[in-house]
């Protein structure tokens, strides 16, 4: 009997609270890992099923498995399948739904995608289900399958890891009760492997040097990986700068110069499954500016740095970066290009916890953190800084005077963010999600907003400790 009397119910009532089940009554301490296939254009999508494997120790809580966050474009639900009873749940993003914003899809032209839910392994027959989130943050559902984890044609149990080296860089305690990172590394060649780890611990001590990171540091487990590329460096399509690496990776991803992710999800997940992990950061092995982050996907971030006085910016990067993928945060910078056109449609309000729409100023989704006394929306001098904006924009980011070029104009921009009428205040700051008109951030500056080493904004840290008490609980 698959789930009768209550489809309905979760299509219609996105914001149900779902008592959490007893791990061990229906679940063994292993991870089942479900690949599929997701296909389409812009208006279109289809997901079908690849194969499921049987994975080492489950990592996530053994207590809050069904999720409570509502955060992600996507939703994937397991249910008994005898019962219809909601054992797990995990909203998360995709390459793909990012895609689907670009000129690339709105020509109408398909594209297939490689995807990855996990979860810990169910000891008895369960119906698998991913939903999507529409404009009115409902999520309906788009998939469903039946998976048997008892029976062989189904499941492979063999092992997809291969013999890498793992280190531990923080160990506080067992995965179940704690967010477990893992930190992968792409582009490093054979004899680049001591450099590898030495850039993990670097990175990793920017993390845990950065606040909330910092007062939590109890809460986490971090391990590096190294895997071998047959080159250095990665992919940089529009120097037509190709290489063989181990996880795929590349720049101009989406047409943007600095954006990096990967295509290769199998070969990724294959490798990390050789080390427990909740969260996954990729060390790109290449000196130009670059990075990317996805909700419950991945970080990559670039590792070397050409000028030594703007070696800070890698640092920004890798904590911004692991903001949107651990956090669930969206960019509030709205100022410099992206491949995307449409990522936060007119009319809908965005999920993310940092950014809003301003649709209801009596009830904006931050409200318990507004500063007494501040109008909503907040005048900040806007008019301003966007003319310096553009002043920045023309300026060609690859160029080899590029910081020299760019210096007079950020001191002036950051004159205006640091106004002291406003520090430590929460409003409504117009422009942010890339849209500088009608879309509105909580502080006048923040680490999802300015490329510099400003601590998150409260509203931000209060998402990345929700998602932290998640984990460790």
């Amino acid at each position: 009997m698959l789930r009768p009397t209550f489809l309905f119910l979760v299509v219609t009532f996105p914001f149900i609270a779902y008592a959490q089940v007893d791990f061990n009554r229906f679940f063994l301490n292993r991870t089942m890992r479900m690949d599929y296939y997701h296909t389409g254009t812009k208006e279109k999508e289809c997901i079908a099923l690849d194969k499921v494997y049987k994975e080492g120790e489950w990592p996530g809580s053994s207590v809050n498995l069904v999720d409570t966050l509502n955060l992600g474009e996507f939703l994937a639900r397991v249910y008994d399948a005898k019962t219809g009873l909601l054992l797990y749940s995990r909203g998360y993003s995709t390459y793909f739904n990012e895609w689907q914003t670009t000129d690339e899809a709105g020509q109408g032209k398909w594209k297939t995608i490689s995807e990855t839910v996990r979860f810990p392994f169910p000891k008895q027959k369960v119906q698998v289900t991913i939903s999507r989130r529409d404009k009115y943050s409902v999520m309906n559902e788009i998939f469903s399958s039946i998976v048997d984890p008892n029976d062989p044609s189904q499941v492979i149990t063999e092992s997809r890891a291969s013999e890498h080296e793992v280190i531990n860089l923080i160990e506080s305690g067992a995965p179940h009760s704690k967010v477990d990172i893992l930190i992968l590394g792409d582009g490093y060649a054979v004899g680049e492997k001591a450099k590898f780890f030495e850039d993990a611990k670097h990175f990793n001590n920017v993390m845990f040097g950065t606040t909330p990171f910092k007062e939590r540091k109890s809460d986490f487990n971090v391990r590096a990986l190294y895997s071998a590329s047959k080159e250095s460096g990665i992919d940089v399509p529009d120097r037509n700068v190709w290489k063989s690496t181990a996880l795929g990776t590349m720049y101009s991803t989406f047409g943007s110069a600095r954006y990096v992710l990967t295509e290769a999800n199998k070969e990724l997940r294959d490798i990390a499954s050789a080390a427990p992990y909740d969260f996954i950061t990729i060390l790109i092995n290449d000196s130009r500016y670059g990075g990317g982050g996805i909700y419950q996907l991945y970080t990559t971030t670039y590792t070397m740095e050409k000028n030594t006085e703007q070696a800070w910016q890698r640092d920004y990067v890798y904590v911004h970066e692991f903001g949107h993928s651990f956090g669930g945060l969206g960019d509030e910078y709205y100022t410099s290009s992206t491949g995307y056109t449409d990522f936060y449609p007119a009319g809908v309000e965005p999920w993310e916890p940092n950014v809003t729409r301003l649709l209801d100023k009596d009830n904006i989704k931050w409200k318990s953190f507004v500063s007494l006394g501040i109008t909503i929306p907040t005048d900040w001098g806007k008019v301003e800084y966007d003319k310096l904006g553009a002043d920045l924009g023309k300026l060609n980011r690859l160029a080899d005077d590029y910081y020299k070029r760019r210096e007079p104009i950020r001191t002036k921009q950051e004159a205006i963010l640091s106004n002291a009428a406003f520090a430590g205040k929460v409003g409504a700051f117009e422009g942010a999600g890339y849209v500088s008109e009608g879309m509105y951030r909580p502080t006048l500056d923040c680490r999802m907003f300015s490329l510099s080493l400003i601590d998150f904004d409260p509203v931000c840290r209060a998402a990345i400790e929700r998602q932290i008490d998640f984990y460790s609980h």
